[in-house]
């Protein structure tokens, strides 16, 4: 019974989610009223705000799935391998798969949803609640192998490194350049702020 409660709850929050962005995607995120996402969904708006507390939880909990990842990617790094390395094969990973979250994907779903993001205002700055979460998990996990002050700026960087590297790759392919064109060069970048991070914190 709590399987199938569960699953219930999660074709609920799908729905909703689903409604939500393709609404705004539409229309814009400041014009689509709660209610008219509720109508949408199917369910009342009481039930919308149980699933998602803040209307910008309706766009950002996509982003917030990733929560914690660079934090996880330490802690269960391979025997031997250095966190920086760790974080550099777990973003170059995430490019060869297309991951929406490295800016490396041309589907227009997903570059309207970057868009999005990046113009609206309260979007932006859910987003930097969530990227300043993310750093104090991170710095946790490196605080476990080097010094409080070292774990600190190296997560700082390495999160901003990823997010200026997310944008540079989302903005060609907005722009209309293949992804073919676009992967080396996202590719490259990444590999060359990795080694800038690795002669800052060497």
């Amino acid at each position: 019974m709590t399987g199938l409660r569960q699953l219930q709850r999660q074709r609920v929050h799908d729905a909703i989610s689903a409604a939500a962005v393709s609404l705004f995607l539409e229309r814009g995120f400041d014009e689509v009223p709660v209610t008219e996402i509720a109508a949408a969904a199917g369910v009342s708006k009481p039930t919308l705000f149980k699933y998602f507390p803040a209307k910008e939880d309706l766009v950002l909990h996509r982003i917030a799935d990733h929560e914690g990842e660079a934090a996880r990617m330490v802690r269960q790094r391979a025997a031997g391998e250095e966190p920086l390395e760790a974080l550099r094969r777990h973003f170059l990973d995430g490019l060869a798969r297309r991951d929406p979250v490295t800016g490396l994907n041309d589907h227009p779903e997903v570059v309207a949803f970057h868009r999005m993001v990046f113009a609206t205002p309260s979007l932006a700055a859910r987003l930097f609640q969530h990227i300043s979460r993310d750093e104090l998990a991170l710095a946790e996990a490196l605080g476990e192998v080097m010094d409080d002050l070292t774990a600190a700026l190296l997560a700082a960087q390495v999160l901003a490194a990823q997010r200026v590297l997310a944008r540079r790759n989302w903005l060609p392919l907005a722009e209309g350049r293949p992804l073919r064109e676009v992967e080396p060069e996202a590719v490259r970048a990444a590999e060359r702020a990795f080694s800038l991070l690795a002669i800052r914190t060497g």
